[in-house]
């Protein structure tokens, strides 16, 4: 696997503008090896982490505090509260507000939420929101237009979401999204494309996307990354991680 070429560091300029790393991952309630996952978060060196598929049961937040812990970073929102998404963070995000979202549940279905929050890096308020979309065509599509409606109603300058889309670019709910936001792959792509599943990706079902303001500098699966072995990728989850790195301009 050949290395990929650096990407732009974390940093707040003295204007209060801030770039900052996102990564999304479904991480499978951490079912497989814990250590590997942990390698590959802290080797991407996140400010913000959009987690799928989070422990929801038996002492979840205690899980979920271990993995933050061993990634240096802490939890922010989310976990079986929010039906599975959750939002971790580094110590550099100054934290507003948050807030676990259920959705309208489909009888037969699996319950579906999303895990909020308004941060600020430097000068530079943002909305959060880490989902994981249905399995199910017509809900994925109704959540799709759910995650839209809360992300403008946070009522802040910049907003990032990033999940586990459920579906390929080409399908319906992904073309709600992008349509109604930008996805930072296709803004600036670098690394891999296809997320899904971990061994032999074939489909690209996970994204980051942004609000309009919000420079993207580069998005991909960081395979190939220093520090991010193929061997972890495959035994960490049954996904791979999406990375992103965005500039947020100063607050106006």
């Amino acid at each position: 696997m050949d290395l990929l070429p650096a990407l732009p560091k974390s940093l707040t300029e003295p204007d209060g503008s801030a770039v900052i790393r996102v990564l999304g991952y479904n991480i499978r309630s951490l079912r497989d090896d814990e250590e590997a996952l942990a390698r590959v978060i802290r080797a991407c060196a996140p400010d913000l982490v959009f987690v799928q598929e989070a422990p929801r049961f038996f002492r979840w937040r205690k899980h979920a505090a271990r993995l933050a812990a061993k990634c240096d970073l802490v939890v922010l929102s989310g976990g079986a509260t929010a039906a599975g998404p959750l939002l971790l963070c580094s110590l550099r995000a100054f934290v507003e507000r948050t807030e676990d979202v259920l959705l309208p549940l489909t009888p037969g279905l699996h319950r579906r939420g999303f895990a909020t929050a308004v941060v600020r890096f430097g000068s530079a308020r943002v909305g959060l929101v880490s989902a994981h979309l249905s399995l199910d065509r017509a809900e994925r599509v109704a959540q799709a237009g759910l995650l839209m409606e809360r992300l403008a109603a946070m009522d802040v300058p910049y907003g990032i979401a990033a999940g586990d889309v459920n579906e390929t670019p080409d399908g319906p709910a992904f073309g709600r999204l992008a349509a109604g936001l930008r996805d930072c792959r296709t803004v600036a792509p670098w690394g891999g494309e296809h997320t899904f599943p971990a061994r032999g990706a074939e489909r690209r079902i996970d994204a980051v996307f942004v609000t309009g303001g919000v420079e993207v500098l580069a998005c991909g699966v960081p395979a190939g990354l220093e520090g991010v072995s193929a061997a972890d990728l495959a035994a960490a989850t049954d996904h791979l991680p999406v990375l992103a790195v965005l500039r947020l301009p100063a607050a106006p």
